[in-house]
């Protein structure tokens, strides 16, 4: 895989086909902590009008005030991991499953079902030519299966942690943590139908989105790769 900044589109026959979501098309859009997934994201729905479900959303409105799933998180890990306006403290919670690998395998197998059927919901409310499901876990939590393509923003690790450091001024320890709690670069790029490596400036990016959704239309209207 080239290690400078581009975009790379991986031959069609390793499309995912056992994609589960009866829709034209939907693109999986994932990448490590500090790579750009959100940057991306939004070049394809500001740009483009594509309709874009984020994960990281989803993953919220499953643990609303009042919704099951918050009410069994506390029942584990107490009301340590509640902000004094009963809202979920997710850095709270962040820090002590990232520190007990079996306390996180716990959460998500309560969380990535429900976090799973919100995504369904709306990417049936797509109504853009093709709909992008971004997702920090896209590999990890099976949410792949339902695409039809997988996007990858990859960078190297030094930048994620670089990037990372600045953006949110975390200890170095704890992004080093989420990162071991994700996917390997190698593993999410086994998986990739499309990459984009986002090691430069941002119009890069965006003339490397922009490029693929000119690709995904041709796919939508049923043109050859």
């Amino acid at each position: 895989m080239p290690s400078t900044g581009g975009c790379f589109i991986i031959p069609a026959d390793h499309v995912n086909e056992g994609a589960t979501v009866d829709t034209p098309l939907i693109i999986g859009l994932t990448g490590g902590i500090g790579s750009g997934k959100s940057a991306a994201a939004e070049r394809f729905a500001s740009q483009h009008g594509i309709h874009v479900v984020d994960a990281d959303i989803k993953s919220r409105v499953v643990v609303e005030p009042g919704r099951p799933a918050l009410g069994q998180i506390v029942d584990r890990f107490g009301q340590a991991v509640l902000q004094a306006d009963g809202q979920l403290d997710r850095a709270a919670l962040r820090q002590r499953v990232f520190a007990e690998p079996a306390e996180r395998q716990w959460l998500e197998q309560l969380l990535h079902p429900l976090i799973r059927d919100e995504i369904v919901t709306d990417l049936h409310s797509a109504q853009s030519p093709y709909a992008l499901l971004v997702s920090p876990l896209l590999v990890e939590s099976g949410q792949h299966r339902l695409t039809r393509r997988v996007l990858v923003i990859d960078v190297p690790q030094a930048l994620q942690i670089s990037r990372t450091l600045a953006r949110d001024g975390v200890p170095e320890a704890q992004v080093r943590a989420i990162l071991q709690a994700q996917a390997s670069r190698e593993e999410r790029l086994r998986h990739a139908h499309d990459v984009i490596v986002n090691d430069r400036d941002l119009a890069t990016l965006h003339a490397g989105v922009d490029r693929l959704h000119q690709y995904y239309l041709s796919l939508r209207e049923g043109a050859k790769p």
